[in-house]
């Protein structure tokens, strides 16, 4: 078994539309998904949860027998978002092949 995570469009992309606490760890953002978006883990989605100020992100993933948590805080900036949907909950940002999200 490999360590390395690729992210391709093999998966489906979650952008949580609320701001999260970086607190949060795996039970706690599986709660939000479950709770907040009505879903449970699927091997073949992504989560993507963001802070009130946009400078920390965190990338949950479930795979066949684990799940994967990245987090990266931005040193200057911020993350830009994509226009959120009528519907609230979520955001499908489009992926492009450099996988930067917009």
């Amino acid at each position: 078994m490999s360590s390395i995570v690729l992210f391709s469009d093999h998966y489906n992309y979650y952008l949580h539309a609320g701001r999260t606490s970086m607190r949060k760890s795996f039970d706690g953002l599986c709660g939000i998904i479950q709770g907040e978006l009505g879903r449970e883990m699927n091997v073949k989605d992504v989560f993507i949860f963001l802070n009130k100020q946009l400078t920390h992100i965190k990338i949950l993933l479930y795979e066949p027998d684990r799940y994967t948590l990245l987090y990266q805080r931005r040193h200057k900036g911020r993350f830009t978002l994509p226009a959120a949907g009528p519907e609230g909950g979520s955001i499908q940002p489009k992926i492009y092949s450099k996988g930067k999200i917009t």
